[in-house]
């Protein structure tokens, strides 16, 4: 079976053109480990630049990467034009049996729906929902992508959501849906490194942003400080915007706090990077106001990480059954804070048995295995 597979390169995403290895989410990371131990298979992953990049043809013996220069005005300004034709040009040439556009947030499920291939589309965030909850201005990135998801999701053979919380939302909407939680990368299942005691610190992993709530998390390590407890916020993760307010004041506020040393900033670690930074700490929180799913928990988990985090979207599926795990409602800080407090009072200790659930859970081959009943159904119907 020959696969095309379109996702962001998070290189376009940091404007890190000088780089020359494609960085991509958990779940196509997922997907190239498992189809590279698969030769039967082939897999062609697709990603469109504004700019030329130097990348390799081959991620693996059986996996070729394409990395297409769009001009910035074949973006979202015209609807993703340019990518479309870009993508359409490349699968002239590759073939492919089946196309899977990856996430509704940029040009992968609208260049998968015109490919004029067989098409399926995983949606990674659920952009109408953070629409109907933001109420983006008129025109704006949010407002555009919502009325666009909606007019994508029903013209594919299906949408493959990644959490029960996202197949409820896109079930109207979609003529099919299949339920397929991401696979993790290998790194991560791998038996932790560290070796001794952990450190009491707990991990704040995601994009410094609004929906991720970093400064309101600033809020409680400032009172559990004030309680007098030794611990220390870890948070990681990229800050694309650095004018943006939002990130501006987030970086302002953590620097007398890094002085006092309960809080710190850490930037974006490397896959092997994070598991180190997850290994080297005892806990987790994680808050956003909404999460489709939130690989990075399940990420936290497969390092017996223990974890706090609000009780909303695929956080909810994640946690089910995870010993340790506490769950809050999203605007429940005080009950949040006196976790903590109670957690840090008792030794900070780290549960144990939640990476073998994460293993059986989300293996790669797992992973890849239920895609591949996925292609095999739409293909199916495609002919008859």
């Amino acid at each position: 079976m020959k696969i095309a597979l379109i996702s962001i390169d998070s290189r376009q995403n940091e404007r890190a053109y000088h780089e020359t290895t494609p960085r991509f989410g958990t779940g196509v990371d997922s997907m190239i480990e498992a189809v590279a131990a698969m030769p039967e298979l082939e897999l062609h992953v697709l990603s469109c630049t504004q700019r030329p990049m130097q990348s390799p043809e081959k991620l693996a013996g059986n996996i070729w990467f394409h990395s297409l220069h769009v001009p910035k005005l074949g973006w979202l300004r015209t609807g993703y034009q340019g990518c479309v034709r870009a993508m359409r040009h490349a699968f002239r040439e590759i073939r492919p049996d089946i196309v899977q556009g990856v996430g509704t947030e940029r040009e992968g499920a609208i260049s998968a729906v015109f490919s004029g291939f067989p098409n399926v589309v995983a949606i990674a965030g659920n952009m109408a929902e953070l629409a109907r909850l933001n109420r983006p201005r008129f025109g704006s990135y949010l407002w555009v992508t919502a009325r666009l998801e909606n007019f994508l999701l029903s013209r594919t053979a299906g949408v493959i959501c990644n959490s029960l919380y996202s197949q409820r939302l896109i079930q109207p909407r979609a003529k099919k849906t299949w339920l397929i939680y991401p696979g993790l990368r290998g790194l991560f299942l791998q038996p932790p490194t560290h070796v001794g005691p952990r450190d009491c610190a707990l991990v704040i992993a995601g994009v410094i942003s609004p929906r991720k709530r970093q400064l309101e998390l600033l809020d409680v390590a400032e009172a559990l400080h004030r309680r007098g407890l030794k611990f220390e916020f870890r948070f990681v993760g990229p800050s694309y915007h650095r004018q943006d307010p939002y990130v501006m004041a987030f970086l302002d506020r953590i620097r007398p706090m890094e002085t006092a040393g309960y809080a710190r900033y850490l930037g974006t670690p490397s896959n092997a990077g994070m598991v180190e930074c997850f290994d080297a700490a005892s806990g987790m929180v994680h808050f956003p106001t909404e999460e489709a799913f939130g690989s990075v928990v399940a990420e936290g988990f497969a390092r017996d990480l223990k974890f706090f985090g609000a009780r909303t979207g695929g956080i909810v599926e994640i946690a089910e059954a995870v010993p340790g795990a506490e769950l809050f409602e999203p605007d429940d800080w005080a009950g949040l804070t006196d976790a903590l407090a109670r957690w840090l009072q008792a030794g900070y200790p780290c549960p144990a048995g939640a990476s073998d659930i994460m293993r059986r859970r989300y293996h790669p081959e797992v992973y890849l295995r239920q895609h591949l009943q996925v292609y095999q159904e739409v293909l199916s119907a495609w002919r008859r």
